[in-house]
């Protein structure tokens, strides 16, 4: 192991790139996000791929365009009906 590191030509990124994924920012409401976590846990895996699951199966469903409104829509009603089984 060297002594000193030179990182002034380094460059930030992703160690290990994900195919088939794209990384986005998205706002979500508190309680929803905080629900999915939740739910998450209980379940045993990541919360994201929770999200992720909710707007597959809508887009399956649905013919609709996938905007804020229906991706809040969507989640609301994946929380419901996880909720009630």
């Amino acid at each position: 192991m060297k002594t000193e590191y030179n990182f002034e030509n380094a460059k930030r990124g992703q160690v290990v790139p994900t195919k088939g994924k794209t990384r986005v920012t998205m706002y979500l409401d508190t309680d929803i996000l905080d629900d999915f976590r939740a739910r998450a846990d209980k379940a045993g895996y990541g919360y994201q791929t929770m999200i992720n699951e909710a707007l597959r199966e809508y887009l399956a469903k649905s013919g609709k365009p996938l905007d804020e409104a229906v991706i809040r829509q969507v989640i609301r009603e994946e929380l419901d009906r996880v909720a009630h089984h």
